[in-house]
């Protein structure tokens, strides 16, 4: 130091009042531009104004650096200028001089006059925000600068894009028209895709296939619902003396109904009956009667154990009785079938009083599947010669017309069942012993598959049932109400 140290403290203060280097600065990213005030932007086209640049120059005066911080004596000293000060000021910030070069300004164009207004319209947001947003995008859930943002993000971002695709594709499976429902024949198809893979060393006999089916649809809707649509009235009905009749019972009734007829196949096969070891009448009426007098206060849904376990033994049981067991009685009290049409009666009656339930919680409930309807309608068609005749003989249908021998064709009306589960069957109308015969078919109904297992049901009236009838009027009414007469409580 020179002079007492004066030389030195005059370098000092020009560097010091010297415009010095900003420190670097973060990368984009790793900034959080929302919370970082913006400065406001002019106008297109206009000049910023002189407040908003920072002043960049020289303090006012002649231009000399040292006009700025005066000293006593400083004026014999000579202009000396650091270059190491001159060196650490950037271009954007050197003073004016006697060597400084006006440029002129750089006209403005139409691109650099749209320049503010692009960025006031799209906000400019971080890599890291721009992803945040994608799944509302794909949802179409952001406002419209940042849906600008994230369109213009894509253009110039590969990973994003491919986000954004698979996110607007999950979005469209979000907006299917189709029903959430379980498809009625997964469970077939999975046991049958099981089976085809390791087949069971006791399979379920195939008569048996319709009621397992029918019985594991009604205990997954029993399974959805809650407690307190276990008390949801249901409107249970039938046809009875040539009027419909109805009962009013609960969910838990309608099963404890099910399980009360579920008995007589359950005594067939010798488990124990679900009534205990009382006396009790053989009819399914009586015997369900007996149960809910025997639940009071009403049942609740601590029935679809005991119900859903007798399902299970009854099946379990077929299953390893033997080929014989199919052609084994069971008793209705009134008549008997077999068990394996005792079984595909119960499935009937389990879907029946299955859409029952599900009408009255407003559940979705499908009909069978097409193979396991067909044998239903099988069944009832089986059954309406004996119907027939009984009718006949309480003098509620036309007289015999025509005799024939057991076995041999006789008069008969052809049921055409259409749709779902459809076929057609032959009814003998003289005899039950008589063969149903295309030849001597003298009058020809149709109805809709389920529509037909409606009228069995008892929940459609006879007369309103046929969508087409041709031929003897008299042996299509007989037909009618003898299928109507095959329901029962």
């Amino acid at each position: 130091m020179n002079g007492g140290g004066r030389e030195g403290d005059r370098r000092d203060d020009e560097v010091r009042g010297a415009r010095r280097i900003p420190g670097p600065r973060g990368a984009v990213d790793d900034l959080d531009l929302e919370t970082v005030e913006r400065p406001v932007l002019p106008p297109p086209g206009g000049s910023t104004p002189d407040e908003a640049v920072p002043e960049q120059g020289a303090p006012e005066g002649d231009g000399d650096v040292r006009d700025a911080v005066p000293e006593a004596g400083a004026a014999d000293e000579p202009d000396v200028v650091d270059p190491d000060a001159v060196d650490a000021v950037d271009e954007p910030y050197a003073v004016d001089g006697p060597d400084a070069v006006d440029e002129p300004e750089p006209a403005m164009t139409s691109a650099t006059s749209a320049t503010p207004a692009t960025s006031a319209a799209t906000p400019v947001l971080s890599h890291q925000v721009l992803k945040a947003l994608l799944g509302a995008w794909a949802l179409s859930a952001c406002s419209a600068e940042e849906t600008a943002a994230v369109e213009d993000h894509l253009t110039v971002c590969a990973p994003c894009a491919d986000e954004a695709l698979r996110l607007r594709d999950a979005v469209g499976l979000l907006h299917t028209d189709g029903s959430l429902d379980l498809d009625p024949t997964l469970r077939t198809r999975v046991m049958d895709g099981c089976l085809g893979r390791r087949p069971a060393r006791i399979p379920v006999p195939d008569w048996a296939t319709p009621y397992d089916a029918e019985t594991a649809r009604l205990d997954a809707l029993l399974r959805d619902i809650g407690d307190s649509e276990w008390h949801a009235p249901v409107r249970l009905q039938w046809f009875e003396d040539e009027r419909p009749a109805t009962r009013r019972t609960t969910v838990a009734g309608v099963i404890g109904h099910l399980m009360a007829v579920d008995g007589l196949v359950s005594a067939a096969l010798g488990l124990d009956d679900p009534l205990g070891r009382v006396e009790v009448p053989l009819s399914p009426a009586r015997r369900t009667e007996t149960y809910w007098a025997a639940t009071r206060p009403p049942a609740t849904r601590a029935v679809r154990e005991p119900w859903r376990d007798l399902t299970h033994e009854l099946i379990r049981t077929a299953s390893l009785a033997g080929r014989n067991v199919a052609e084994r009685s069971v008793s209705y009290g009134d008549f008997a079938l077999p068990l394996q049409d005792a079984l595909l009666d119960r499935a009937f009656e389990c879907w029946v009083h299955g859409t029952d339930i599900a009408e009255a919680v407003d559940y979705p409930y499908k009909p069978p599947s097409a193979a396991h309807l067909h044998r239903m309608i099988d069944l009832a068609a089986r059954l309406l010669p004996a119907a027939l005749a009984g009718r006949r003989s309480a003098g509620l249908a036309g007289p015999a017309k025509e005799l024939v021998a057991p076995g041999e064709p006789g008069r008969s009306v052809h049921l055409e069942v259409e749709g779902h589960g459809g076929g057609d069957w032959y009814i003998p109308l003289d005899s039950p012993a008589a063969v149903g015969s295309p030849r001597r078919a003298v009058a020809q109904v149709a109805l809709d598959g389920v529509e037909f297992c409606q009228l069995v049901a008892g929940h459609i009236s006879p007369v309103e049932a046929a969508a087409g009838q041709e031929g003897d009027r008299e042996a299509i009414r007989d037909v009618l109400f003898a299928s109507a007469s095959l329901s029962r409580l």
